[in-house]
C-alpha cells in the first residue's frame, strides 16, 4: 500500500508539547465552531483570488461546491494512520499521521506503551474552504489547530479535546492535521471544499522537532 505524508527520515527529535483544552463554543472562537447537526451545517467556500487588478466576477470562482465522506483514523500499535474517503486519491491508500512514541522506537502493529500523546511531523490548511468533522460512533477525539498564517510555528498549535457528543467545524485557512481518536479507531463524517487545495508545514524539517498533542485532559 502506498502512504502519503511519509517523512523522509524517522529519527528521534526534540518534542514541543501543545496545550490540550476542552473544545467549547468559546474556546473555538476564531478557529471554528461546535457542530451538532452535521448534515445541515454549512461549509465556507473561498472565492479564487484575482490574478491581477481586475476582480473576480460576482458569483464565479467559488462554484466547486463541497464533497463529503468518512474520514477514518486508526492506531496500529504505536503508529497512527488516516484515510480521507471524501477526497480519494487513487495513488494513495492512507496517510501516516504520527506516532505515540519517537518514530525510531515505534512498533507498527503492537502498542508498546500507553498512548499519552500523538507525535506529529506535519500539518496543513485548505485555502479553498472550511472542513467539518463529526464522530459517527460517539468516540472522543482530539483535534490540533492553529490560526491562519504561513509563518506558523509549533508553539502556535492548541489541541482541542472533544468528548464525542459533538463535531467540530474549522474555517478556511486553519492549520490542522486530521482528527485523532483517543480510542483505537475512529470514524468521522467529513465535509470540505471539493477543490481541496492543501498547504503544508513539516515540523521535523522546518523546526527540527515533532509536535506532541496530548490525548487526555490533565
Amino acid at each position: 500500500m502506498s502512504v502519503i505524508f511519509k517523512p523522509e527520515t524517522v529519527t528521534s527529535l526534540p518534542v514541543h508539547e501543545a496545550p490540550l483544552i476542552r473544545a467549547t463554543p468559546d474556546s473555538l472562537v476564531g478557529y471554528g465552531a461546535i457542530v451538532e447537526n452535521y448534515r445541515a451545517h454549512p461549509v465556507e467556500i473561498v472565492t479564487w483570488p484575482a490574478a491581477g487588478w481586475r476582480p473576480v466576477d460576482v458569483g464565479t470562482g467559488n462554484e466547486g461546491g463541497t464533497t463529503e465522506g468518512v474520514f477514518e483514523s486508526w492506531w496500529s500499535g504505536d503508529v497512527l494512520y488516516g484515510r480521507n474517503n471524501a477526497v480519494q486519491d487513487t495513488a494513495v491508500n492512507h496517510y501516516l499521521l504520527g506516532w505515540s512514541r519517537p518514530p525510531s522506537e515505534a512498533v507498527d502493529g503492537t502498542a508498546t506503551i500507553e498512548r499519552k500523546h500523538v507525535l506529529l511531523w506535519h500539518a496543513n490548511y485548505h485555502p479553498d474552504g472550511g472542513q467539518l468533522f463529526y464522530p459517527l460512533d460517539g468516540q472522543p477525539f482530539v483535534l490540533p489547530l492553529a490560526l491562519p498564517g504561513d509563518d506558523v510555528k509549533p508553539e502556535h498549535f492548541v489541541g482541542f479535546y472533544c468528548d464525542g457528543s459533538f463535531g467540530v467545524y474549522i474555517h478556511p485557512g486553519i492549520w490542522h492535521e486530521g482528527v485523532f481518536p483517543v480510542t483505537d479507531t475512529g470514524r468521522f463524517f467529513d465535509k470540505q471544499g471539493k477543490v481541496h487545495a492543501r498547504i503544508s508545514c513539516d515540523f521535523a524539517k522546518e523546526f527540527g522537532c515533532y509536535l506532541a498533542v496530548p490525548l487526555h485532559l490533565p
